[in-house]
């Protein structure tokens, strides 16, 4: 959906992706008294929004990675930060 698109009841649900989160926006649309509908509505509008930019960005990483190449943006590498937590818990006489 292009950004000068009309949001609807239908796409919001398509955007969220997951069958359960569909759900739960339904239902909450559905059971919102009249003067809330606007502002369920909007909150849903907004969470569609960011999924539908999540997707299109694991999209670009996945397509950048199939062709070799590094994902766009700015990347910090956890694996020291990790690592140190890990062996932090493991010294703890965690398994």
């Amino acid at each position: 959906m292009s950004s000068s698109e009309q949001w609807t009841i239908e796409s919001i649900r398509d955007a969220l992706g997951a069958p359960a989160l569909a759900q739960r926006f339904l239902t909450e649309i559905n059971k919102a008294p009249a003067h809330q509908l606007l502002h369920v509505f909007a909150k849903w509008e907004r969470i569609a929004k960011n999924m539908r930019d999540a997707f299109r960005d694991a999209d670009e990483i996945v397509a950048c990675e199939a062709r070799g190449e590094e994902p766009p943006g700015e990347w910090i590498d956890g694996t020291g930060r990790i690592q140190r937590a890990a062996d932090r818990i493991r010294s703890q006489g965690a398994a």
